[in-house]
């Protein structure tokens, strides 16, 4: 009589991943960590150098025991601040960047696209024009508002519950040209008006102040890990949204969530340095020529490398001036126009 043996059990470890996936990964977290080098020695940069000479020695006495000297009041005050300001909205450009590209699979998508920044720029405008709104901190708030609603308002104009990319394009395309409009006719009318938002709309980081950064660091740090977190159904959305719900994401809880952190990175970033162009688009590109599409590496990195860029151009613009300055967003402009152009004309580019 013959008695059937007992079937073996079944492992329940996962197979083995493949050798050139696991080289592929360890190459991209090597990669992460030289970009996080990178940054350090950019931020070293920019709290070292600037429009006035200061000697390495007087600059680390300023950070660790300063004495109230000059220097020690350029340092501390002045290039300190301006250094944190600068890593929080670079990340929050390229983070937010690389998420609307992901969210309308537009590889131009930017923060200008769905409105956020003439939203932000339109709240500003009113407020110095008809509440009499002078200070930097009062404009902060009135930016990050009008982010907000302008988001809002796009997202209900492409259709809440059928909103697709191309909608959600379309309508901050047409929302973007109205509000524009309204600046430029405010702005005419009013020329104190134009006086404060000449300086405000070219982007700088040259008012930062940690009463500034206090401001907008808790809706930065929101932002970021929103964004940070919908990483894996981004990948998904990537492929359709059939294909996306088959995979189990949830496409509209998805949406919600990435227009969430984009109007709060944006907003916070608009609203403490005023736009600033190029950034949150070209960072996202470069980045993805490295890592692929996958949004699991393209966030990190977008986060890391984004404020290498704004705080070198700072730096830049602070050197090649002397003893005056260049502000942050003209530099971002001349150095992202013609890198965007050769990225552009590249023959093999990452797609989304």
């Amino acid at each position: 009589m013959l008695v059937d043996s007992p079937s073996p059990a079944r492992s329940e470890t996962p197979p083995p991943e493949p050798a050139p996936a696991r080289g592929r990964q360890a190459m991209r977290a090597a990669g992460l960590l030289l970009a996080v080098g990178v940054l350090a020695l950019v931020v070293v940069a920019s709290i070292a150098v600037g429009a006035k000479q200061i000697p390495v020695a007087e600059v680390w006495h300023g950070l660790f025991s300063a004495t109230g000297t000059d220097n020690d009041v350029v340092v501390r005050d002045l290039r300190l601040p301006r250094t944190l300001l600068g890593l929080l909205v670079g990340a929050a450009l390229g983070l937010a960047g690389a998420v609307l590209q992901a969210l309308t699979r537009n590889p131009l998508a930017d923060p200008g696209l769905l409105g956020i920044n003439a939203g932000a720029s339109a709240a500003v405008v009113s407020a110095i024009s008809f509440l009499g709104v002078t200070s930097l901190t009062g404009y902060v708030w009135f930016a990050f508002a009008g982010a907000a609603v302008v988001s809002v308002l796009v997202y209900a104009l492409g259709g809440v519950r059928s909103a697709t990319p191309v909608r959600l394009a379309l309508a901050g395309t047409a929302v973007t040209a109205a509000l524009i409009g309204y600046i430029n006719a405010v702005m005419l009318l009013d020329n104190s008006a134009l006086d404060k938002m000449r300086f405000w709309t070219v982007g700088s980081l040259a008012s930062a102040s940690m009463a500034t950064i206090g401001q907008v660091a808790p809706f930065l740090a929101v932002g970021l890990l929103l964004a940070l977190g919908i990483a894996r159904p981004l990948n998904a959305m990537a492929l359709g949204d059939d294909t996306a719900v088959a995979l189990g994401a949830r496409v509209n809880r998805t949406r919600v969530l990435a227009m969430a952190a984009a109007t709060l990175l944006c907003g916070a970033a608009t609203a403490a340095c005023g736009p600033i162009a190029f950034v949150g688009l070209m960072v996202p590109h470069m980045v993805r020529a490295f890592t692929g599409p996958d949004q699991r590496w393209i966030l990190p990195y977008a986060t890391v490398l984004s404020p290498v860029l704004l705080l070198g151009a700072d730096v830049l613009g602070r050197v090649v001036a002397r003893p005056a300055e260049l502000q942050v967003g003209i530099v971002t402009a001349l150095i992202g126009g013609p890198l965007f152009i050769y990225l552009v004309r590249r023959r093999r580019m990452a797609q989304l």
